[in-house]
């Protein structure tokens, strides 16, 4: 009878967890399941952690800040962060915030904040200030990569030096046979899109986070870095350009993907990173 009774009680708990829902689950490249703990621990050795999101995918920002957290912990606080968020030129207004010098309202009316930042960014800042975290804002300013985009890489050379020193050294190395850049002109031509400045505008944006992660490095600190998986994805676009200023570091990333089922990786998105976060697409969006 007590037999009988524990087949019956394993029956039930096996049935409640294949009806589980899962909000979400982890992947090495090769498409095996790992858990929270693996990443961390291979994060945890690292120079830099990339974390690639979908911007709008609330398990996304959670696990971002849960990484975040951890790895301070795990770090006994030495880590830096960065953003792709953050534009250079408001690196001044963010640091302003971060050590007490002017108000929460200055900093999110005067900085040029993402439309989703209160949702989805504000609370790693909180955590960078509330635990005297240095943050990096490593994107080039828009309008530089929005000149990029209309006139080409010519466009930046008539800028000052101080509008310069906001991006990343000129010429920057440009190969428009780097997988991330042929394949997005490849998709923007299937699309009526052919601007071969698309590409540069990407290139410029990435080659900016890449030296600015470079140079705001130090010696025994963790830099976790924020960005839309595709400048991440197949340890191409930031970490292209990074290897060009400092090569040899040891870089552990994180992508992020929706499926229509989560209890496998789909065949198209193994290799994307060392690990992969998989969501359901049906997952309810920040905007």
């Amino acid at each position: 009878m007590k037999k009988l009774s524990f087949i019956i009680l394993l029956f039930a708990m096996l049935t409640a967890f294949k009806n589980d829902k899962p909000a979400y689950r982890f992947f090495d490249k090769n498409g095996k399941k790992v858990t929270f703990k693996k990443i961390i621990k291979a994060a945890k050795d690292a120079d830099v952690l990339f974390i690639g999101e979908q911007h709008n995918n609330p398990i996304c920002h959670w696990m971002e800040y849960e990484i975040t957290q951890t790895l301070y912990a795990e770090k006994n606080g030495n880590i830096i962060l960065g953003a792709e968020m953050f534009e250079a030129d408001n690196q001044l207004i963010l640091n302003e915030y971060l050590t007490g010098e002017i108000s929460k309202k200055s900093f999110e009316d005067e900085a040029r904040l993402w439309p989703n930042y209160k949702t989805d960014y504000k609370p790693l800042v909180e955590f960078a200030k509330e635990k005297h975290i240095p943050f990096v804002a490593t994107n080039i300013p828009r309008r530089y990569a929005s000149l990029v985009y209309k006139h080409g890489f010519e466009a930046l050379d008539s800028l000052s030096a101080e509008a310069r020193s906001y991006i990343a050294p000129l010429p920057i190395k440009y190969d428009p046979e780097v997988k991330c850049y042929k394949d997005m002109m490849e998709m923007m031509k299937e699309m009526g899109h052919a601007n071969p400045n698309l590409a540069k505008a990407q290139a410029i944006k990435d080659a900016t986070m890449a030296y600015n992660i470079a140079g705001n490095m130090e010696k025994g600190k963790l830099f976790i870095h924020y960005n839309g998986s595709y400048h991440s994805d197949n340890f191409q676009g930031i970490l292209w350009h990074l290897n060009q200023y400092k090569p040899g570091l040891k870089i552990v990333t994180v992508s992020s993907v929706e499926q229509p089922q989560i209890d496998s990786l789909e065949t198209k998105n193994k290799n994307l990173a060392d690990f992969i976060l998989v969501v359901p697409e049906h997952m309810t969006k920040t905007y």
